[in-house]
């Protein structure tokens, strides 16, 4: 998928790193005609990390903002045009009480730390999911972001929380049945959570799982898959920018004959009368 101002965007990037950096190196590398117009990762293994450590769960998930914070700033700065983060699904309730408690805690504190970036990089942030099931202290920063940020014109940062790839399809027929309209792809593509938005082109898993986990059911129908065996603490700019590479190695054929498949096709005979 090509981004109107990926060229552009790209030498943002390139003019931030370090000469002589393996991200440099990577960067450059990179195809700024088919950088991905969305991309979502699955943010696992901050838990594993922190096993790994003898530490807590909960210092695995703050361990985990630094890398969040990179890949945002990165994907602005190169022209993807949406990144989808998956940060509590709809069964994370189910957690201890005292870790669901601090993953608020962190985001609350996350989202009052980078909105200053997400203004100078022009992000627009957006909470997708059951918001309403949040707590009040929750949804009422989530809703400040979403307001401040409501007139930027770059990256769209969708964080999916409370959030369930069943549960999203759910509530978009529930909507279709209320808006009593016919049935199509594109009725229900316009209720579901992510509406307006291109459909991921690449998903992104870290720690080595192969799982999508409830994960954005209907987008990803297309998108080229990418896991890591990396942990989400220690996922870094470079790992970012090689499953960009990787995507763009890809021969993307949506049902159809990629170039490297294009045959003659012989006719066939039919038999002598």
């Amino acid at each position: 998928m090509v981004t109107e101002n990926g060229s552009v965007k790209m030498k943002v990037l390139l003019e931030a790193l370090a000469p002589g950096s393996e991200d440099l190196a990577l960067a450059r590398a990179i195809d700024s005609t088919r950088i991905p117009a969305h991309i979502a990762i699955i943010m696992d293994g901050n838990g594993r990390w922190a096993r790994q450590r003898n530490l807590p769960r909960v210092a695995g998930h703050k361990a985990g903002v630094p890398a969040v914070r990179t890949t945002v700033e990165t994907c602005a700065q190169m022209g993807v045009g949406a990144l989808t983060l998956y940060a509590f699904s709809v069964e994370n309730w189910k957690r201890p009480r005292m870790e669901v408690d601090t993953l608020w805690r962190l985001l609350r504190l996350y989202l009052r730390s980078e909105l200053a970036l997400m203004m100078r990089h022009d992000i627009r942030f957006t909470a997708i999911g059951r918001l309403g099931e949040l707590p009040a202290q929750v949804r009422a920063d989530l809703d400040d972001v979403t307001r401040q940020t409501s007139g930027n014109r770059g990256l769209r940062l969708n964080l999916a929380i409370n959030y369930g790839g069943r549960a999203e399809l759910v509530d978009a027929v529930k909507a279709l049945v209320k808006a009593d309209v016919e049935v199509t792809e594109q009725s229900i593509s316009e209720r579901l959570y992510t509406a307006g938005q291109p459909d991921p082109d690449l998903l992104i898993r870290t720690s080595g799982e192969m799982r999508i986990s409830n994960f954005l059911l209907w987008q990803i129908a297309y998108a080229e898959l990418y896991v890591t065996e990396t942990l989400w603490p220690d996922f870094t700019r470079a790992e970012l920018l090689r499953a960009i590479l990787d995507y763009q190695k890809r021969d993307r054929r949506y049902g159809g004959l990629g170039s490297s498949d294009a045959i003659e096709l012989e006719p066939v005979g039919l038999p002598a009368q």
